[in-house]
């Protein structure tokens, strides 16, 4: 939220520096994000009366205007304003001037007239990004004052982040009561006068919803002046509290919402046809937003409407066809108090998330309603006439919130803290805070009611902590806590996870972390069989249900890095994936990578290529070798078998199976499909694997190194084109015999073999560990290798 010290100090006159303010307001709670100064830097600009404006001899869009800025002589200025005209307060930008950056103001000649100046937009002057003609200023602006003197510029914009239970600050005028509470200063309430009621006419207002909207209160206003336009001190405090203005009767909202923290509507009363209904939607209902967006609306939805149609998404947005407009004279002026649970969620729920939302969703002050009525009137009135009738109020008191008596104690309060606190001090907080405090059956005890503004106190703990906020949470006594430990030894059989990572960045790979919440489209095409768990209150529409996959999150990264000209990307990510099983929600450790681009950076020395299966297959078993467990050889613990997936390219999907059966995870290139939908164009391979079975090791085991050598024998087999090689290479690897070793070094399928066969080339290790290996030996035992794979596999020697 932005606010700004010369509002501020209109409630609370406090004497701290922009820096103390600033450490006074993060200390208590409510944490400064950001200082900025109100205007951009400029110099020697002044209010300037427009005597005469006449057109430009040699140009037809310039103007030549005579300006009084207070001096004996009138300034010639040519200004190519189309809003210039005599009798119009400006801002003149003088000879000698310099504006935002450094921009200096000199003597100059246009089309052959001299021009002694400048009138200055608000755009020239840093006050908006755009303009379109220089800035009016109101009529009775002193000429000859300096425009930051008049303007009040030298002002400092505060963005402060508030924590969701401190709804209560979402105003100036609730920053001002924090304020107030630390400065020792009293705040100056904002005083409005009674509302002239000089017509009778009302809206009747149906509430069909007490307890989504226990408080619905109504004015008619006729008469408004359509021209009126919004005074330039409402439009500077709404954009430096990052408003645009957007005239009379929406800056009337706008400035009481900031002001007071209550948000209101303007509905012109001539597109409304009969009663005020509150409601909930029925199914079906649509509605067109101010932002011109469709809904559709459901029964979940709170709606105002009149008796045709419904006019506003209650607490989040207005309709379009009740909106006011530039000639709207005559409107009915909502303020209401919504539940906050039946606003939240529904903004999002509809990709939005406006001020009033923001606000309905955390908690409004449920007495505050009548205030900012009166206010909002009091200002339109102010600014654009017309005549204001009496106030509908439809209130439900049963269905209102009403805060707790909570229980305090002066021995808890110091037990928590650690300080000794006066019964005197506390009370003289709680005091400070408008807390109502009643002496409670026990001495140093009191029954303790919040004001209704300050909904997020409950318990004794909240009070405790107000306590402890305004001592000083800085001044709060270090207290070293001793904490008994044990030091718990490592299963050696278990390979931290960590290593695995240290591993993967070794191979190139970079860590991602996404969300585990995510869109519900995508997770729909990478895993559509899954049943998803859904939040009930996502953070938006398109992060609405758990991840069943790492994938969804690692893809959108790939995406996003594309797009920035990362051509290679390799990404690894570890964390939990949310499955729904006999309608509980189920979580697993999971490790995924997403691969795409080249295998190696471009380089003189080695022609590139693009990543390709074998790759990803490659750093799969370099996991599982890390754990002393691999895919292929002797004993291997694991196995990749041809599968399918919906969301990988048929054919190149393989899953990664224990030497028992069980499933640890799946890699493949993504469906082609797919891969056009997300915009990625080009190749990702993803891996998924669960984590607890591949973090287990194969402890070492000692072997004395024989002193006799080995030999190598390299085999051409002829091959059922469909056989997998790893099935041979496992049955000879823990074959009892002296081949210790299988190395697949070559596969081809062309001229010279059958169709529907291929040969395989492998070099076979060949060790006795107690002697020295002779050529009779070695070729009776691939004589009988030979035989039992002919068997087997239907393998033979190629010729």
């Amino acid at each position: 939220m932005l606010i700004n010290e010369a509002w501020l100090k209109e409630f609370v006159n406090y004497s701290l520096t922009t820096e103390q303010l600033t450490d006074k307001l993060t200390m208590a709670g409510l944490e400064v994000d950001s200082v900025a100064p109100a205007a951009a830097e400029f110099k020697s600009v002044v209010v300037g009366e427009v005597l005469s404006a006449e057109q430009h001899p040699n140009a037809d869009k310039l103007s030549i205007c005579k300006v009084d800025i207070g001096d004996s002589d009138a300034l010639n200025i040519v200004c190519g304003a189309s809003n210039v005209r005599a009798g119009l307060r400006v801002a003149v930008a003088t000879v000698g001037a310099v504006l935002p950056d450094n921009f200096k103001i000199k003597k100059s000649k246009l089309r052959g007239e001299s021009s002694n100046g400048m009138l200055c937009s608000e755009q020239e002057l840093g006050l908006a990004d755009s303009a379109d003609g220089i800035l009016e200023l109101p009529s009775d602006a002193p000429i000859g004052t300096c425009i930051r003197e008049y303007m009040q510029l030298d002002d400092t914009i505060i963005e402060v982040d508030l924590t969701p239970n401190r709804a209560d600050c979402l105003s100036i005028e609730g920053v001002a009561r924090e304020v107030a509470c630390f400065s020792d200063e009293k705040i100056q309430a904002l005083k409005t006068s009674p509302i002239d009621e000089s017509i009778k006419t009302q809206k009747t207002v149906q509430v069909d919803a007490p307890e989504d909207c226990p408080r619905y209160l109504g004015r008619v206003i006729e008469g408004l002046n359509a021209s009126a336009t919004t005074p330039l001190w409402m439009q500077e405090k709404l954009r430096r509290c990052g408003q645009r203005s957007l005239g009379p009767l929406v800056d009337v909202t706008n400035y009481v919402l900031l002001e007071l923290g209550q948000p209101l509507h303007a509905f012109d009363l001539a597109k409304l046809q009969g009663d005020i209904v509150v409601r909930r939607a029925s199914k079906g209902e649509k509605l067109v937003l101010l932002n011109e967006q469709e809904i559709d609306l459901d029964d979940g939805a709170l709606v105002i409407a009149d008796e045709a149609a419904p006019l506003a998404l209650a607490g989040v947005m207005g309709g379009e066809p009740s909106s006011v407009g530039d000639k709207t004279t005559d409107v009915f002026l909502e303020c209401a108090f919504f539940a906050p649970l039946s606003i939240a969620g529904k903004a999002r729920k509809f990709g939005l998330h406006t001020d009033s939302s923001h606000r309905f969703e955390r908690g409004v002050d449920p007495q505050l309603c009548y205030r900012a009525l009166d206010r909002a009137t009091e200002l339109l009135l102010e600014i654009a006439g017309g005549n204001a009738g009496p106030v509908t109020d439809v209130s439900n008191e049963k269905s209102l919130p009403n805060n707790p008596s909570i229980k305090l104690r002066l021995l808890h309060v110091n037990s928590l803290l650690g300080i000794e606190f006066t019964a005197a001090t506390v009370e003289g907080y709680l005091a400070k805070l408008d807390m109502q405090c009643v002496n409670g059956k026990n001495a140093d005890e009191w029954m303790v009611t919040a004001p209704s503004y300050r909904f997020d106190i409950e318990i004794e703990a909240d009070l405790v902590e107000e306590v402890a906020r305004l001592y000083g949470y800085d001044k709060l006594p270090h207290v070293s806590l001793n904490i008994p430990s044990t030091i718990v030894s490592d299963v050696e059989s278990r390979q931290p996870i960590d290593r695995v990572k240290d591993l993967l960045v070794d191979l190139g790979y970079q860590e991602a972390v996404t969300y585990s919440f995510t869109d519900e489209a995508l997770l729909q095409k990478l895993t559509p069989n899954a049943e998803f768990y859904r939040l009930q209150n996502p953070i938006s529409s398109d992060m609405s249900v758990m991840r069943t996959t790492l994938w969804a999150g690692l893809l959108m990264a790939v995406e996003s890095n594309l797009k920035q000209k990362q051509e290679s990307i390799r990404l690894f990510e570890t964390g939990l994936k949310f499955t729904v099983k006999d309608g509980e929600l189920r979580q697993e450790q999971m490790l995924s990578l997403a691969v795409t681009g080249d295998v190696w950076p471009e380089q003189w020395s080695e022609k590139t290529r693009k990543v390709d299966f074998y790759d990803v297959k490659h750093d799969i078993e370099a996991i599982l070798n890390l754990n002393g467990k691999g895919a292929t050889g002797r004993a291997a613990a694991f196995e990749f078998k041809t599968a399918a997936h919906e969301a990988l390219h048929p054919g190149q999907t393989a899953e990664l199976i224990t030497a028992n059966g069980k499933l640890v995870g799946t890699v493949g290139l993504l469906h082609p499909a797919l891969e056009k939908s997300l915009d990625i164009n080009k190749p990702v391979y993803l891996v998924e694997l669960k984590q607890d079975l591949i973090i287990d090791k194969s402890l070492p085991i000692f072997e004395p190194i024989t002193k006799y050598p080995w030999v190598r024998r390299d085999l051409a087999l002829n091959v059922d084109k469909n056989l997998s090689v790893n099935s041979i290479i496992s049955y000879i690897s823990n074959l009892e015999c002296i081949i210790k070793g299988v190395i697949l070094f070559d596969v081809y399928e062309g001229e010279g073999v059958e169709t529907g066969r291929k040969s395989i080339a492998l070099g076979l290790i060949l060790q006795d560990k107690s002697k020295t290996l002779v050529d009779q030996g070695i070729e009776m035992a691939i004589e009988k290798l030979l035989v039992s794979i002919k068997d087997l596999f239907d393998a033979q020697l190629r010729e």
